[in-house]
């Protein structure tokens, strides 16, 4: 039997905020996964990079989930050569997990385009599809991927424990509306981000780091 259920979130993190902490919080708790991977990106190939370094988010996402059990700040995209496509890092991932089921938790927006993902129906055979929208938005796959996931839909987490791969499923975000870009936009008109980012972040946050996600276009 596939073994506990891992979770994959990967993103920016420019900033790390508390909307991505809860998430992931969420997933872990009502969803009984075993232990959810923070992985910030290095060089996506939908979008532009991070202006901020790797190691500060890195270092950011350590700070945040401090104490918080089975949550882990994972490197291995900052690690690897070349464009972070999101097989690669799964299919990593189903390397050192090959018997337990793993989550790639994505976006609404990303779900929409995923047609144009590297390898996007490989992916489906190394792990389930976790989209997370606003509670009773319509998911519904593209027209490029419909066909192939219309039998593919779980509707509980205890489908995507009895097989290690091959399903998607929506899950609710909690009702926190904050988003990286609405930071950074807060920031460079000299406004105040208090409790929209971890205060363990907020506190340390350097000039030259702050300078930083006001220049961050990603």
């Amino acid at each position: 039997m596939p073994g506990p259920v891992i979770g994959v979130f990967g993103g920016a993190f420019a900033p790390f905020h508390n909307g991505h902490l809860r998430l992931a919080i969420e997933a872990r708790d009502q969803l009984g996964l075993d232990r959810v991977h923070l992985i910030p990106t290095a060089q996506p190939p939908h979008r532009r990079g991070s202006a901020v370094a790797g190691a500060t988010r890195l270092a950011w996402i350590e700070a945040a989930i401090q104490g918080e059990v089975g949550l882990i700040a994972d490197d291995c995209e900052l690690r690897r050569q070349g464009l972070s496509y999101t097989y690669h890092t799964v299919e990593a991932l189903r390397a050192r997990y090959p018997d337990q089921p793993l989550l790639l938790m994505i976006g609404a927006d990303a779900f929409a385009q995923l047609h144009t993902w590297h390898r996007w129906q490989a992916l489906l055979s190394l792990a389930h599809l976790l989209v997370c929208a606003r509670p009773g938005a319509a998911l519904l796959p593209s027209a490029q991927t419909q066909g192939f996931l219309a039998s593919r839909r779980a509707r509980a987490a205890d489908e995507l424990r009895a097989q290690n791969s091959g399903l998607w499923m929506s899950f609710d975000l909690p009702l926190l509306q904050i988003s990286s870009t609405r930071i950074r936009q807060l920031l460079r008109h000299d406004r105040s981000v208090r409790a929209l980012v971890p205060d363990v972040i907020l506190n340390t946050l350097s000039a030259d780091d702050r300078a930083a996600l006001i220049a961050d276009q990603s």
